[in-house]
């Protein structure tokens, strides 16, 4: 067990980049499995089960290993470096410019690279539907999981720590997603 350990932490030491795209990806297309499982075998019980959408999954799979994992690699190295140490003050700081000046950027990028990706004319369409509950729902879960980041997770385990939070959220996002927001607000 050791030796796995030392081998993984060399490999997130020689290739940061590597290692955490793969992490990443590993989280999203899990969430969005476990998402699918839910939905369509658990809480649907239709016979013979829906099929797993595997088209879908190869979409979080791009989206999980290519982009999303290399934004935040570079967002949080240089967010480190402009603002070091964990001190109340600087953490404030850290949460607040995560939340609010790189998470609206990464939303839309999530939304049109899935809209693109998925074939769809109008690519800003879900991103203007979803966009707004989207950042809301994410200021409650994010603000208290990035503190917990900032205060006492080491650099070199962010990306990893923001994935496996990444895991509980993308299981929220593929809900927001996969549901028609404006019939649950017309209900």
């Amino acid at each position: 067990m050791s030796r796995i350990i030392r081998v993984v932490k060399e490999t997130f030491r020689k290739y940061p980049m590597i290692a955490n795209s793969t992490v990443y990806g590993t989280m999203c297309v899990g969430a969005e499995f476990s998402q699918q499982i839910l939905t369509k075998r658990i809480l649907n019980k239709t016979e013979p089960p829906e099929p797993i959408d595997t088209d879908v999954l190869g979409r979080y799979a791009i989206v999980g290993t290519l982009i999303s994992p290399n934004i935040l690699y570079f967002w949080y190295k240089w967010l480190d470096k402009a603002f070091v140490g964990t001190a109340p003050k600087i953490i404030v700081k850290k949460l607040l410019i995560d939340q609010f000046i790189m998470t609206p950027p990464f939303y839309v990028v999530f939304f049109v690279t899935m809209s693109l990706l998925e074939g769809k004319k109008d690519l800003f369409e879900e991103c203007r539907q979803k966009f707004i509950p989207t950042f809301k729902t994410s200021c409650v879960f994010w603000l208290p999981a990035q503190a917990i980041n900032f205060m006492l997770v080491p650099p070199a385990a962010r990306v990893i720590y923001v994935g496996m939070c990444s895991f509980v959220w993308i299981n929220m996002l593929c809900w927001i997603k996969r549901n028609d927001y404006n019939a649950i607000k017309e209900e």
